[in-house]
């Protein structure tokens, strides 16, 4: 689990709580409103079964939407957009990385946002030294 001990034993001591190591959602099903069942796989076996639900949070654990940019910017071994750490800066110059696609540590809207606002003044300042003609 990427949790702390204490989140995590909390998990996983909760009765109404099954975690599903080793498992990925391949599908979702449902009457075309509300969900009904899942097609689960595991990520080890590949083999496959399916599992009424009702609900579903799926975030822990992504995998960051980077593939458009493998082999055109440096992605780490989990597909992290690599910065230069306390910046959004990468190795392109002018090209800056925020939030979900390059923080693996926290994972949360609120520090995607404050990267957010971090990549916007990272690059207003890469423009005006690049550009200053133009400020």
């Amino acid at each position: 689990l990427r949790a702390s001990k204490v989140m995590a034993d909390r998990l996983l001591k909760h009765p109404k709580v099954t975690v599903h190591f080793n498992t990925a959602p391949l599908e979702t099903k449902g009457d075309g409103k509300l969900l009904q069942s899942l097609v689960l796989q595991d990520t080890i076996t590949k083999e496959t079964r399916s599992m009424d639900a009702n609900g579903l949070f799926y975030a822990i654990g992504h995998t960051p939407a980077t593939s458009l940019f493998k082999d055109q910017i440096d992605l780490d071994e989990d597909g992290y957009i690599k910065t230069i750490p306390g910046s959004t800066v990468t190795n392109i110059p002018g090209v800056f990385a925020a939030g979900d696609v390059q923080d693996k540590r926290y994972r949360q809207a609120v520090t995607s946002a404050g990267t957010g606002c971090m990549a916007a003044l990272d690059s207003e300042r890469w423009l005006e030294v690049n550009y200053p003609e133009e400020h």
